[in-house]
């Protein structure tokens, strides 16, 4: 690949002011969601449903002023990496709830919990599309890297799709839980939103404190295949960071109205795992095409209709396969990394 083609194609629409004045946004929003969460209280679906709605408009009218201020190309790219984390994310929130599940989260904590997790992903996904930029401006197989990580997660997915194993959680054997008790000792109790307190004239952990640890620790999984998935969609940092980004915020109201819906959607392992196959080709030919540009490339647009057509699919498949299930009943097939 040549270092004139690289240039333009990492040329970035994220001015330094545009830089500055979103990550003030996502910010201001995270604060925002935090003093939504400073009292513990369970959430009703009609607040669920508002927020979700906020933060499914606000990425919308977003990418609608970038169409306008920076041309089609750039607005389908944001569109379908938007859609490639969203559709990710959601598949997210199965371990979400699992982890919940299995620590015994209380209901008024949960969306706590929930916070800390994005707020964990946004800084990891950040470090990340930094290093990613890094790594397509010095190194020339970097595509084809990306392109490998996407291939492999796809293939690992559909194969646990296919063995039909029930995702389980044990957080007796997870590293990080096992390393804090080693240093701490954990509370059988939770008190409230605290994480730490004193007990005996001991400073102990509460359980909440083992399992935000243990969500960190899955956004470090959730990053490895989420970033090299959108820089298969643009090479710009910025729309790569923004699509992440607004994403990431909506997951906490996003939880409360898929919760009951999230065990339903049992295909939708299969349809991931076709959407990363499928990016991680896009890459292989896009490296491959700056060696020879016989190659053929796979246009933005394209991507968009098979991203959409899969979603649909899985969705309705899933539906249909679920249609006898009793409400509330729960059962995810596929295990998530």
């Amino acid at each position: 690949m040549t270092e004139l083609h690289l240039a333009a194609d990492l040329q970035s629409v994220g001015t330094p002011t545009l830089w500055a004045v979103t990550i003030a946004g996502v910010l201001a929003l995270l604060v925002l969601d935090f003093l939504v969460t400073r009292r513990p209280h369970e959430v009703s679906l009609r607040e669920a449903l508002g927020w979700s709605a906020f933060y499914i408009a606000l990425p919308l009218a977003f990418g609608a002023w970038i169409w306008s201020a920076y041309g089609s190309k750039q607005g389908i790219d944001y569109l379908t990496g938007y859609l490639v984390e969203k559709s990710l994310s959601v598949d997210n929130l199965f371990v979400f709830m699992l982890l919940l599940a299995a620590f015994a989260v209380p209901a008024v904590l949960a969306q706590r919990v929930l916070l800390y997790g994005i707020a964990g992903a946004l800084v990891l996904r950040a470090i990340f599309i930094a290093l990613g930029a890094a790594a397509l401006q010095t190194l020339d197989f970097a595509f084809l890297l990306f392109a490998a990580i996407l291939l492999v997660t796809a293939a690992k997915l559909l194969r646990d799709a296919l063995s039909g194993h029930q995702q389980e959680v044990d957080i007796n054997k997870m590293r990080s839980v096992r390393l804090l008790r080693k240093f701490m000792p954990v509370t059988d109790d939770y008190h409230g939103t605290r994480m730490v307190v004193r007990l005996d004239g001991r400073r102990t952990l509460t359980p909440l404190a083992l399992v935000v640890v243990a969500v960190l620790a899955t956004d470090v999984v959730f990053a490895v295949d989420s970033v090299p998935a959108v820089y298969g969609i643009t090479e710009d940092p910025y729309l790569v960071f923004a699509t992440n980004a607004f994403a990431l915020l909506g997951l906490r109201a996003l939880y409360f109205v898929l919760h009951a819906a999230l065990s339903r959607l049992v295909h939708l392992t299969y349809g991931l795992s076709i959407i990363l196959g499928f990016i991680g080709v896009k890459l292989a030919l896009h490296w491959a095409h700056g060696i020879w540009a016989g190659v053929p490339e796979i246009p933005t647009p394209i991507s968009l209709a098979v991203i959409v057509v899969v979603l649909v699919v899985v969705t309705l498949t899933s539906l249909r396969a679920t249609r006898d299930r009793a409400p509330g009943e729960r059962e995810i097939v596929a295990e998530r990394r």
